[in-house]
């Protein structure tokens, strides 16, 4: 289907790597050129940033498969898992750019170019409008992986505004400023790291089964105690798994209707929340005599 949450979420991770390659390609030979090491190392991240996307794509794509013999709850977990390697991603860019920037600063080199502070504000621009469209993408279809994605181009544009801001004083500062640009990356990198870190945290809670946004059983209870015959609820538990969410559910009914009944009841319950607009995929419905 076109519109599955899959495939938009796919699409969004397609169009970022290219947009990534693109980018890379101009801040390596920018930054080569015009004598940046930021530049330079905000080139390897947005090539960090193409295996991420590359990553997600997988994600998604194992995830969106449908249930069978051997995962009866379908493939939906194959997409925090990508979101945890993504984020380990970002983690390792970010080692790699300090290790890095940290032996530029004491090799002496020429000041950076300042044709590359050019290059740096055309890539903050399109680096944000992509974080914006994907991180939209991400809250439409509640995608953790997705959501990553969109923070990794963050994370570049943020490494470009730190490589700006370095080129740019070791421009102004003259001949004593020379490594302030690899100063920024160096900047930059721990601005990554941080985001890595506050990246996995979510992708591991939801391959551990976290509860969701409380609001999510707020609603779900909401709706199964609208179905006629339903006197009250119980137990609610909610998971997510890839895109959608599984709800375990206790409903209290009339104590002296029958097992038939009981069972309709049930039925009507799972069928109101799985059209609702909440993404239930199944729901288990367990009935309590009132």
């Amino acid at each position: 289907m076109p519109n599955h949450p899959a495939k938009i979420g796919m699409k969004s991770a397609f169009i970022g790597i290219i947009a990534n390659f693109l980018l890379a390609i101009i801040k390596g030979i920018t930054g080569f050129l015009g004598n940046s090491y930021a530049l330079i190392a905000d080139a390897i991240e947005s090539f960090s940033d193409i295996f991420s996307s590359l990553i997600v794509l997988a994600g998604l794509k194992i995830a969106a498969k449908p249930a069978d013999e051997d995962h009866p709850y379908g493939h939906g977990k194959a997409e925090p898992m990508a979101a945890v390697i993504v984020a380990l991603g970002l983690i390792g860019a970010a080692a790699f750019i300090a290790v890095k920037s940290a032996n530029e600063i004491a090799l002496p080199h020429h000041a950076p170019a300042a044709y590359t502070l050019i290059v740096l504000v055309a890539v903050i621009a399109v680096k944000e409008m992509l974080f914006r469209f994907v991180f939209k993408v991400a809250e439409e279809i509640e995608s953790t992986a997705v959501k990553t994605d969109a923070w990794h181009h963050r994370s570049d544009a943020l490494t470009s505004a730190a490589a700006f801001i370095g080129i740019s004083i070791a421009l102004i500062g003259g001949k004593g400023y020379k490594s302030a640009d690899d100063y920024a990356a160096l900047f930059a990198s721990a601005i990554i790291a941080f985001n890595g870190c506050r990246l996995l945290k979510p992708a591991v809670g939801e391959l551990m089964d976290r509860a969701p946004n409380p609001g999510i059983e707020t609603r779900i209870r909401k709706i199964a105690k609208s179905v006629n015959g339903v006197a009250g609820l119980d137990k609610c538990h909610v998971r997510k798994m890839g895109l959608n969410y599984y709800v375990d559910l206790q409903i209290i009914v009339d104590g002296k209707i029958s097992v038939r009944k009981g069972h309709e009841i049930s039925h009507k319950v799972k069928a109101a929340l799985c059209r609702s607009n909440l993404k239930v995929c199944d729901v288990l419905v367990h009935i309590e005599p009132d």
